[in-house]
């Protein structure tokens, strides 16, 4: 099976199968370091517990969005 065939055969499958199949090959170029991907579940669930307990106000993407378009714009 040449690339094309194979890129052919992917692009035919479910979107979930698709999916699964680029999260694949994506993590084969990048492998995971363990100590970072730790670091960044600890920050993540830090974050999160801000959230739950109202420590931090969430802010829309839409308007973050917006901010940051207007931002380059000038």
């Amino acid at each position: 099976m040449n690339t094309k065939q194979l890129i052919d055969e992917a692009v035919s499958l479910p979107v979930e199968d698709r999916a699964r199949v680029i999260d694949s090959l994506l993590r084969s170029m990048n492998q995971p370091e363990s100590e970072i991907d730790k670091k960044w579940a600890e920050e993540a669930k830090r974050r999160l517990a801000e959230l739950r307990f109202g420590h931090v106000k969430a802010i829309p993407g839409e308007e973050v969005f917006n901010k940051v378009q207007e931002r380059f714009q000038k």
